[in-house]
């Protein structure tokens, strides 16, 4: 497990970019009524497990400690699981930091950015916010990847971006495709492949590649199959150099304890997983059919969200449902008329359900 101690951070901190430049609002929602359906920004609508919710109690007592032992203790059971070594896996304060971790260590205004359009912002906008170039490659026909296409975007790009499901179309890119990506991609450049949603899926992981790759970083989170949005936390595995690297950004910026023992409780849970991968997957296959019978277009999601092909600007669409207390996600620049649609609860389905039925 990489330590990096506050002070050597702290020495740091004047030579650090300014992160103000990224677009905030997206990741800071304004409060929403409760009697609205939420399924705009891939949360889960469980919440975190019982077991979770009882180790986040037990957390407060502890709670005037630092958390350093169960950020440690949650490392290694991850790597127990996984079959991988406690030094490659990092804990942070939710996979979105990571992964702007990532990109600023990664990148610079001579080595860019290679991702997907359209995918998950985030690492656009810290590229972005130290001048770093981006390459932006559209989805194939399948709306995966396009690994050769990133492959010859930017040849001397310092990280490829893959996001696997794929937000915001839920599809897959397959491992032989991510194998081609790590094979051949610019010499001295990282692969970081964000595993969000992996979780939702029958998809391998690619974990434990990093044991033969010290050009891999792989993320996960706690934000989504587990319910813990609120609570930030996510993981980062790969060698422990690169570790090191992201690590000077904010590698004690660890979160609570009762986050660290609430996803210790998740992974240790054996059925967790299994039931709300399958009640997922039963309520957006539902849901997709039911679109598709009414003549939509969506993604092959794999994932907790999909996208619909609305025929019309996307805006009107989420304007019109927002009318009726139902929100649904933004639009993408590069699909106008395509709206991204979270999976929520079977309430929450029908009640999307008979607001698109109204308006659309």
């Amino acid at each position: 497990m990489v330590r990096v101690s506050r002070r050597s951070l702290l020495a740091l901190g004047a030579a650090l970019p300014v992160m103000g430049q990224l677009n905030w609002a997206l990741a800071s929602p304004a409060p929403t009524k409760s009697d609205k359906v939420l399924l705009n920004y891939n949360e889960s609508p469980y919440g975190p497990s019982d077991a979770a919710r009882q180790a986040m109690q037990r957390a407060i007592a502890a709670s005037g400690r630092y958390p350093y032992p169960d950020m440690y203790a949650l490392a290694a059971l991850f790597a127990q699981q996984q079959g991988i070594a406690e030094d490659n896996v990092g804990v942070f304060a939710g996979s979105m930091a990571a992964l702007r971790y990532a990109v600023l260590a990664f990148t610079s205004q001579t080595r860019g950015l290679v991702m997907a359009t359209p995918s998950y912002e985030v690492p656009r906008q810290a590229a972005e916010s130290i001048k770093a170039p981006v390459q932006e490659v559209n989805l194939d026909a399948q709306h995966a990847h396009d690994v050769p296409a990133m492959l010859a975007a930017d040849p001397q790009a310092g990280m490829l971006y893959l996001c696997n499901p794929n937000n915001p179309t839920g599809t897959l890119t397959s491992p032989e495709a991510i194998r081609q990506a790590l094979a051949h991609k610019p010499k001295g450049s990282v692969l970081v492949v964000d595993e969000a949603y992996i979780d939702f899926c029958d998809a391998p992981s690619c974990v434990s590649w990093v044991n033969d790759h010290d050009d891999l970083l792989v993320l996960r989170t706690f934000s989504k199959i587990y319910g813990m949005a609120g609570a930030r936390l996510g993981l980062a595995i790969g060698h422990p150099a690169l570790l090191e690297r992201l690590a000077v950004f904010g590698g004690d910026n660890v979160p609570a304890g009762a986050s660290l023992l609430a996803a210790r409780a998740s992974l240790e849970d054996s059925q967790l997983v299994g039931q709300r991968k399958a009640r997922n997957a039963r309520l957006r296959d539902e849901t997709i059919a039911w679109l598709k019978g009414r003549g939509f277009t969506c993604t092959a999601s794999h994932s907790n969200c999909f996208m619909i092909d609305v025929k019309r600007p996307a805006e009107r669409v989420i304007e019109r449902l927002a009318a009726q207390n139902v929100l649904v996600g933004r639009v993408w620049k590069d699909w106008p008329q395509w709206v991204r649609v979270t999976v929520g609860n079977p309430q929450e389905m029908q009640r999307f359900r008979d607001a698109f039925a109204a308006q659309v």
